[in-house]
């Protein structure tokens, strides 16, 4: 275990049996499951999915031969049925006790009584809920919402103590009970957290532009270890997928460097011999200098050795990528076909950061790729909801390729094409163990295209300027550009003989 998880006795850790939700990505935060036998809240906003967490969480004891029991105050049966059946669910073996008031309960003479309401209602609710526990002996149960529990008590004191009854019954009768809370009180509910064992807080964050951004934080998992912090989740059909937060430390495998080459003699020149394996690639400069296609280059250089590589284009259509990389004698294609190489198109308006970095280690675990291109970082930013996290988020997806020995390559466009107007969006290069920087500039009456190293952290690297050459069906990288002076201003000063660039 790392220290990103809650420090707790090695033995409470190991020997309480777990529960598990039926959500992969929701156990693996909670350290296996919930704890068994104890009372749980799981809090959040109309449509954050705490519902489909609950029948999932209730599907998944139904597997393991555990009796459940959805106790439903709010949502009728006939709605449950239908959240199950949009996700291709049955909910056979799942009793639903249905406490919605009854048609005659509705008519106004029907709802006066010399007894306070809350006397009558929270008690008979209680006592039929218990009444069907009595029977069926569940070892899982949900009770949806509390937000009718808290109109039914009135008095926030009736409300605790209603509560902590539960909490009581429960405990001695090896059940799991997950509570659902919709937020509709007007301060958040700490008394409540304060009881419950557990706390799951559901969050969904409004964007400008695409899909709400889902996460998730374990507020609190009494006696165990959790992982701690926010962790994007979506709703799809089959229900909700988890995204753990990625750390880094934790996919430590300890990979033997080796030479990644690109297939251009002069390109592995600049870097000393090729990049390493295991090391990040920052390819920097203005849009269409070529960035992507010298990353595209590494990836067919893998294939062609054998190993899988992959794309994740966030700014490019893929069709005209491979159209792209055909002209310049990169057939992409039979390398998608021959399963060496993925393509996969991002859409960052349709993307949470979390589920993009799931993306990339399921590339990983089940391919053993070996080369990842990231085109671009704007795209990849503009999956965040602000630049705050990027580096961070960036920081641990490098770090977990390099600890599994992949060669990454990240693409960044600055602004700006030509002079000393160029700027990055973000400062990120610290982050990339090597820099390829690409820039324009004006030779003979021609807009030319250079590039150069300028950083390498795992050993030494040429630090001349060459000129880049697209064109005849191929890419070419030229000898060292001494016969000029600011070429990377844009505006370089000729100081050898004319032909130079021929």
């Amino acid at each position: 275990m790392t220290n990103s998880k809650n420090s707790v006795g090695a033995d409470s850790v190991h020997t309480e049996a777990r529960a598990k939700t039926g959500i992969a990505g929701l156990d693996d935060i909670l350290n296996g499951g919930l704890p068994e036998g104890h009372l749980y809240l799981l809090e959040g906003d109309p449509g954050t999915g705490k519902t489909t967490i609950a029948l999932q969480f209730l599907m998944e004891g139904v597997k393991r031969g555990e009796k459940g029991l959805y106790v439903t105050l709010s949502e009728s049966k006939h709605e449950l049925l239908g959240v199950a059946r949009s996700h291709g669910w049955s909910l056979e073996g799942i009793p639903i006790f249905e406490m919605a008031p009854q048609t005659e309960d509705i008519h106004p003479e029907a709802q006066y009584t010399v007894f306070h309401p809350a006397e009558m209602e929270l008690a008979d609710t209680t006592s039929s809920v218990l009444k069907q526990v009595d029977e069926i002996g569940p070892q899982r149960v949900v009770f949806d919402s509390l937000s009718e529990l808290r109109m039914l008590a009135r008095d926030p004191l009736r409300y605790r103590r209603q509560i902590l009854g539960l909490k009581s019954y429960f405990s001695g009768r090896d059940c799991t009970v997950v509570l659902l809370d919709d937020r509709t009180s007007e301060t958040a509910d700490l008394q409540l957290q304060s009881i419950a064992h557990g706390v799951i807080i559901l969050q969904s964050l409004e964007r400008d532009y695409g899909i709400k951004r889902r996460r998730l934080e374990v507020r609190k998992l009494r006696g165990s270890r959790f992982r701690e912090g926010f962790h994007d989740y979506s709703i799809q059909h089959g229900g909700v997928v988890v995204y753990p937060r990625l750390i880094a430390s934790e996919h430590n495998d300890g990979v033997k460097s080796k030479v990644v080459p690109s297939g251009l003699k002069e390109l592995d020149e600049l870097f000393g011999g090729g990049i390493d394996a295991g090391t990040s690639t920052l390819l920097m400069g203005p849009a269409g200098c070529g960035k992507s296609t010298i990353a595209a280059r590494y990836v067919v250089s893998a294939a062609e050795r054998g190993e899988n590589a992959a794309i994740f284009a966030f700014d490019e259509n893929i069709e005209t990528l491979l159209n792209r990389a055909e002209g310049l004698n990169m057939d992409i294609r039979k390398h998608i076909k021959a399963g060496k190489v993925t393509v996969q198109q991002v859409d960052p308006a349709e993307l949470s950061p979390g589920e993009f970095v799931h993306l990339v280690r399921a590339r990983i675990e089940k391919d053993e790729t070996t080369v990842v291109v990231i085109d671009s970082l704007n795209g990849f930013m503009n999956s965040m909801p602000g630049e705050t996290y990027l580096t961070m988020q960036m920081h641990e997806l490098l770090m977990y390729l390099n600890q599994h020995g992949v060669a990454t390559l990240v693409t960044m466009a600055e602004h700006g094409f030509v002079g000393a107007n160029m700027a990055s969006p973000v400062d990120v290069s610290y982050l990339a163990d090597g820099v390829l920087l690409f820039r324009y500039f004006e030779a003979s009456g021609e807009i030319k295209q250079a590039i150069s190293v300028v950083k390498k952290r795992s050993g030494a690297h040429e630090r001349t300027i060459r000129e880049l050459i697209f064109g005849g069906g191929e890419i070419r990288v030229g000898k060292p550009l001494h016969e000029f002076e600011g070429v990377l201003t844009g505006v370089p000063k000729f100081l050898g003989k004319k032909g130079a660039l021929a």
